[in-house]
C-alpha cells in the first residue's frame, strides 16, 4: 500500500480509501459482513473510511461504526452531510441549521467524539460560502471534526470558497472528493488544477465507474451486477452513451492484458497515477471485491500504458456528463437560464 499526504494537513493517508456507500440496505450488508470487509481492509493497509449521513439512510454510519469500535485512532473517518436525509425541508443542505444537527447525528450513528474529515456533500446554491464555512469553523474549533472538505464541487466553487475563507478569517476547505475514472475524465480539464493551485487532497469517487470498469461488464455479457439492477437506465447498451463507455471498456482490456493487469488494476492504477489525486475511494460490498481491488494497491502504470489509456478515452473527456452530479443550477432547471 502507498501512503500520501492529505492535502495540506500533514495527514498520510492510504492511496486506497475504504468507502462505505454499499453497507447496508443499499449493498444487503450485514454487519458480520461490513466487519469483515472493515477487517481485511484495514488488514491489507487501508487507513481512511469514507462514509455519508445519507448511505442507506445512516445504515452505513452506524455499520461503520460499531466495525471500528475499539480501535478509533488507527483510522482516518471521514462522513459527509448535505443531500435529502428524508422529506423535512430543512434536512439538508449546508447552512448552519442543518449542518450543527447533521453532524451530531452522524457523531452518535458512528460512535464516535469526533469526525477526521467532515464533507459537504454536494454544493448548496441555497447557501452562501460565509455561512457554511463559518459553521464548519466553529464545529472544528469545538473539536467535533479536525478538518473539512467538499465533494462534488465544481471548480469555480472551489475557488469561490477559497477566496471566502481568506476574506472571512475562516478555516477552509482541506479536500475535494470528485468522481474520477478512464472513463470520467472531465475533472482533469477545471476541478484538478484548481485542487493543485490551493493544495487540496482530492479523494476520487467511483474510480470504477460504477462497475463499468470492474471487469464483469464486457461485450456479449449479460450485465447482471448490483448496481445494474437499480440502475437499469446508466447499462442499457442501446444508449449512445453506455454503447460508447462498452466500446472503450473491451479496448482497455486489451491494454490490460497486455500490460499483465487486470482491468481493476488498470482503473486504480490509473486514477491513483494522477499527481494531482491523494487516493482512490473502493466500495465493495463482499470480501472477494474487497481482494480483487486491493490487488491494485502498488499497482503504477508504465508511460506506455497511460499513453495508450490516452488513445482510448482523451485527456479531459466524460464519456458520460450527464452522471457527473456537479452541474450549475441553470443547466438543470430552464426557468434559470431565461429572463
Amino acid at each position: 500500500m502507498q501512503y500520501r499526504t492529505l492535502g495540506r494537513t500533514g495527514v498520510q493517508v492510504s492511496s486506497l480509501a475504504l468507502g462505505a456507500m454499499n453497507f447496508g440496505r443499499i449493498g444487503h450488508t450485514t454487519q458480520e459482513e461490513v466487519t469483515a470487509v472493515v477487517d481485511a481492509a484495514l488488514a491489507g493497509g487501508i487507513n481512511l473510511i469514507d462514509t455519508a449521513d445519507v448511505y442507506s439512510g445512516g445504515e452505513s454510519e452506524e455499520l461503520v461504526g460499531k466495525a471500528i469500535a475499539g480501535r478509533r485512532d488507527d483510522i482516518v473517518l471521514a462522513t459527509k452531510a448535505g443531500l435529502p436525509m428524508d422529506g423535512e425541508r430543512s434536512h439538508r443542505g449546508s447552512s448552519r441549521h442543518w449542518l450543527v444537527t447533521a453532524l451530531d447525528d452522524s457523531l452518535r450513528r458512528l460512535g464516535v467524539d469526533h469526525i477526521d474529515l467532515y464533507q459537504i456533500h454536494r454544493w448548496d446554491p441555497s447557501t452562501s460560502d460565509e455561512e457554511t464555512l463559518s459553521a464548519l469553523t466553529d464545529l472544528q474549533r469545538a473539536g467535533k471534526i479536525r478538518y473539512f472538505g467538499s465533494s462534488t464541487f465544481p471548480a469555480y466553487r472551489l475557488v469561490q470558497s477559497q477566496w471566502a475563507a481568506r476574506d472571512n478569517r475562516l478555516s477552509r476547505y482541506v479536500t475535494e472528493q470528485p468522481n474520477y475514472s478512464i472513463l470520467q475524465r472531465g475533472i482533469e480539464t477545471h476541478v484538478l488544477p484548481v485542487t493543485e493551485q490551493y493544495g487540496l487532497g482530492v479523494l476520487a469517487w467511483s474510480p470504477l465507474a460504477s462497475g463499468w470498469l470492474s471487469g464483469a461488464i464486457r461485450e456479449g455479457r449479460e450485465i447482471t451486477t448490483h448496481r445494474s439492477a437499480f440502475m437499469p437506465q446508466r447499462f442499457d447498451t442501446t444508449v449512445p452513451a453506455n454503447r460508447a463507455r462498452l466500446d472503450a471498456v473491451e479496448k482497455l482490456a486489451g491494454v490490460a492484458d497486455e500490460a499483465g493487469l487486470t482491468l481493476i488494476q488498470l482503473a486504480l492504477g490509473f486514477v491513483t497515477a494522477h499527481p494531482a489525486v491523494t487516493g482512490a475511494i473502493i466500495g465493495p460490498r463482499t470480501l472477494d471485491h474487497l481482494h480483487s481491488q486491493l490487488a491494485a494497491a502498488d499497482t503504477v502504470l508504465s508511460t506506455d500504458v497511460l499513453d495508450a489509456i490516452d488513445t482510448i478515452v482523451a485527456p479531459g473527456v466524460d464519456l458520460a456528463a450527464h452522471e457527473k452530479n456537479d452541474a450549475p443550477p441553470a443547466l438543470l432547471d430552464p426557468s434559470l437560464r431565461r429572463r
